[in-house]
Formats: structure tokens, C-alpha cells, sequence
């Protein structure tokens, strides 16, 4: 209901990571851009979200996400469930 979609980046989260790792090791952020045809804000928005990660975390993060999403989804079904259930005792 309030979730708001983002664009579909054309990079991988582990591509993204490896293009950061370049400036990190001193290459220009606009070189950087400009072989990547992305905005700086593009790039500064890649860093505050994925700036010191490696693959391994980017895979932790994968399973934290899918174990938060399953958690989600359960805890909607124990409240409709919960919510059926004091539906049908006030009926009673």
C-alpha cells in the first residue's frame, strides 16, 4: 500500500559493488560515471547503500531480506487469522 517501487537498476548488486571497489582504489568518481553511463547521484546513492560491502555481505544481506519477507508474510497471516478470530467471537 505505501511501498514505493523502484526502478530496476540494468546492474547486479555484486556489479555495483565492484564498480565502487574502483573508486576506492583512486580511480575519478566522473571517469567512473561516464564508463558506466550513470549519474554521480547514481553513484553516491549506490555508496550510502552498498558503500563497504563485499559479495559475502551482499549474500548475508540476500538472506537477511528473504528470512525478513517470510516473517513478514507470517505474521499478516497470523493477523487475519487473529482478526477472523475475534470476528467470529463477537458473534457468539
Amino acid at each position: 500500500m505505501g511501498e514505493v517501487l523502484m526502478k530496476k537498476s540494468r546492474f547486479t548488486e555484486t556489479q555495483i559493488v565492484s564498480i565502487l571497489k574502483q573508486a576506492e582504489q583512486g580511480r575519478k568518481v566522473g571517469d567512473i560515471c561516464r564508463e558506466y553511463g550513470i549519474s554521480s547521484a547514481c553513484y553516491y546513492q549506490w555508496k550510502s547503500k552498498y558503500g563497504g560491502l563485499e559479495a559475502s555481505d551482499l549474500k548475508r544481506l540476500k538472506e537477511i531480506q528473504a528470512e525478513n519477507n517470510r516473517l513478514k508474510k507470517m505474521y499478516a497471516e497470523m493477523a487475519m487469522e487473529n482478526q477472523a478470530l475475534k470476528d467470529l467471537l463477537g458473534k457468539l
